[in-house]
């Protein structure tokens, strides 16, 4: 009998530290990774990149369709995977730019966009053991998933962790207008209509704040290893 793929769904706000600590503990559960939020990103990089109206669903529906997006999971690669659209390898940089920042919320609060990423993040979990990472892994991508955990940190941390990972991008940031942004995104995604930011009812809450990345990784993977 064929035993079902694991699936880990790491939920969590803005610069939580989602990306570290899945990248880390699908490395060591021997698991693919994904962040669902570089995807989304890369929307937002191609609707800049092309002219499209952030605002215009269906305008951001036709240029998915134009452009369709192609994961290639690599772990060799600098996000754990590659992605491209528009025949464009998107980097690292090119989906932390200030810009993308900037709109990145939007873009993924329309439905069209949405239903268009979380098919594609399924289709790899049904075929793949994945530790995923973004918003509403747990709640809505993988509500099936057999470990999901929430994971936050004070406001203070999750800028300070932001500052440090768009420092390592090259990205220059000012801590102001950061901490302005990383508030926003807050409201954003807790307050659009499609799947807002919540942790899943029976998700395991875990806060940050104080802890280091491989104390959270060695938590999640207890946690993995109970279940």
């Amino acid at each position: 009998m064929s035993t079902a793929p694991l699936q880990v769904a790491i939920d969590g706000p803005a610069a939580s530290g989602k990306t570290t600590v899945a990248r880390a503990t699908a490395r060591r559960l021997g698991v693919l990774y994904l962040d669902t939020g570089a995807m989304y990103r890369a929307v937002a990089y191609l609707a800049l990149r092309t002219g499209t109206e952030i605002d215009n669903e269906a305008a951001l529906a036709r240029l998915l369709a134009a452009n369709p997006m192609d994961l290639e999971l690599d772990e060799s690669a600098p996000l754990g995977f590659r992605i491209v659209a528009g025949g464009h390898e998107m980097s690292e940089s090119d989906l932390q730019r200030d810009d993308v920042t900037a709109i990145v919320s939007a873009v993924s609060a329309h439905p069209a966009v949405r239903s268009e990423m979380v098919l594609g993040q399924q289709t790899i979990a049904e075929y793949h053991s994945v530790v995923m990472a973004g918003r509403d892994i747990g709640t809505v991508v993988l509500p099936n998933a057999q470990v999901k955990i929430y994971l936050t940190a004070s406001i203070e941390a999750r800028i300070e962790r932001r500052r440090l990972q768009l420092e390592q991008a090259g990205v220059d940031v000012e801590f102001h207008r950061l901490a302005q942004e990383i508030e926003e995104r807050d409201r954003l995604d807790r307050t659009r209509a499609v799947s807002p930011l919540a942790p899943a009812p029976d998700a395991h809450v875990i806060d940050s704040s104080d802890m280091d990345a491989q104390e959270v990784v060695d938590k999640i993977c207890a946690i993995v290893a109970a279940a």
